[in-house]
């Protein structure tokens, strides 16, 4: 198989999607920020506005993690097979109309109904807010995962046209049979699961969402809300959970290139990635149980299905990852200190997730900061931490360019105010701090105090990695 080069336009428009992702997670953590400080007591934000906030917050992180985790997947899967430059500017297209869309129905038309939008909330908000926002909100998200869907419905005709099959492109002639040293690089076979999990997502988020809105316009159309949960659930976790599937690509890609090892694909690696490309399918009931109507199996099976889902990539990525590091001599820069922080910012939050996945501690925890506390875990010190480390491999790939004190710096922020910001989520749910509350008790507010601080230095971090990718680009260009 030959080894293609990645098109000059195919590169700015990885360009701009980095840069939007750089600037849209600084601008949602500002929101975050804002929440904290509001829960903390210090300001004063109205109910229905720290909804709103809430709203904006949720929903821009998941499809900003899903835009950069895409950016990285087409900008490495290409070297492999033919990718059409088009279809990743109509995706940027479709996501900017449904971030106006949504940031609309959100600050103009007052939504506040969470990202996970569950029904019948849109529809029955109690004058909150107007059927048409709601209509508004559900139409961007929905444009958002049109976008998404091309993306990879053209991904997936490129890797069936380049290696004849899905079962070839996760390497199943290899795994199952003898393995002639020909299996596809990790690169294929991590895009390969991706785009199987969440080819389905789309189709089953586009299909509650068509359902809801034919609902909101009709009420007599009725909708089942257990079938509407899950439908939602599969999505959303299984959209949300792929992002990291997709950044984790740049490890695979970028630390062979600063320690001269290959990373290849053994049956060990090939076995992982089968069999997470099942459990992230049926892990996603493990989000609905408290729904005490749901099938017994169907719970029983999110709590087993909890324990393993991660852990065959995770193993076989941080194993992976110790020992194509260990005694290589590898250039210790920006880039690879941030996707090695990324490995352990992926594998610490897993713990919490997991413990959550159990349903006697879920009944207690689950409507805790816990669980913002372990997805906040393994967003900002791993799927983003590895975003921003492809954006400096980018940097120092066009210009060569160096690492200053204020990168240095930078990193240092990020990694340890990120920490102690997700050890507060995190202790904050141990002592019952209530999620979703925009207005806390005052024996809660220190938490939200401390876990402010931290934040304004994450906040700053991440400031500095995305103007740094800026300036340098635009010195490039100039």
């Amino acid at each position: 198989m030959n080894t293609l080069t990645v098109p000059d336009g195919g590169k700015k428009v990885v360009y701009v999607y980095i840069s939007i992702f750089g600037a849209v997670v600084v601008l949602m953590m500002l929101l975050g920020l804002v929440m904290r400080v509001a829960q903390g007591g210090s300001i004063t934000v109205e109910p229905g506005l720290f909804y709103q906030i809430m709203t904006a917050h949720g929903v821009g992180m998941v499809g900003i993690a899903g835009l950069g985790g895409a950016a990285i997947m087409w900008y490495f899967l290409r070297q492999y097979v033919e990718l059409y430059t088009g279809i990743l500017t109509a995706n940027l297209v479709l996501f900017l109309i449904g971030v106006v869309c949504i940031l609309s129905a959100i600050f103009l038309g007052k939504f506040g109904g969470a990202w996970t939008f569950l029904f019948p909330l849109p529809g029955e908000s109690m004058g909150a807010w107007s059927t048409g926002a709601a209509i508004l909100f559900l139409s961007g998200v929905l444009i958002i995962g049109v976008g998404f869907l091309l993306f990879y419905l053209d991904v997936g005709r490129a890797l069936i046209t380049e290696y004849g099959s899905f079962a070839k492109s996760l390497g199943w002639p290899q795994l199952f049979g003898e393995d002639d040293g020909n299996a596809p690089p990790p690169t294929v076979v991590a895009s390969t699961m991706v785009t199987i999990v969440n080819t389905l997502a789309l189709v089953a988020g586009a299909s509650i969402l068509v359902m809801m809105i034919i609902n909101l316009i009709m009420p007599s159309f009725s909708v089942n809300p257990l079938l509407a949960k899950n439908l939602i659930y599969f999505f959303g976790h299984t959209f949300i959970n792929a992002t990291i599937y997709m950044a984790i690509i740049s490890v695979y890609e970028i630390l062979p290139r600063y320690t001269n090892r290959p990373w290849k694909s053994n049956k060990v690696f090939l076995a992982a990635w089968t069999a997470s490309t099942i459990m992230v399918l049926i892990v996603y009931p493990h989000h609905l149980f408290m729904d005490f109507v749901m099938p017994t199996w169907m719970l029983i099976m999110g709590q087993i299905i909890s324990y393993t889902s991660g852990l065959p990539v995770l193993l076989v990525t941080t194993i992976g990852t110790l020992a194509i590091v260990y005694r290589s001599g590898i250039r210790w820069d920006m880039a690879s200190g941030l996707l090695f922080l990324s490995i352990f910012g992926w594998a610490g939050g897993v713990v919490p997730a997991v413990i959550d996945g159990t349903i006697a501690i879920n009944q207690v925890m689950h409507n805790t900061m816990w669980v913002p506390g372990h997805f906040h875990f393994y967003l900002i010190l791993g799927m983003v931490a590895m975003v921003f480390g492809f954006m400096y491999y980018l940097i120092k790939e066009d210009n060569k360019g160096s690492d200053s004190v204020v990168d240095r710096g930078g990193f240092w922020l990020y990694a340890i105010a990120g920490t102690l910001f997700v050890f507060m989520f995190l202790v904050s749910g141990k002592e019952g701090v209530a999620r979703r509350f925009a207005v806390h008790f005052p024996e809660w507010q220190n938490y939200s105090t401390i876990a402010s601080i931290f934040a304004v230095f994450v906040l700053l971090g991440a400031a500095v990695f995305t103007l740094r990718f800026i300036f340098r680009l635009n010195a490039k260009a100039s």
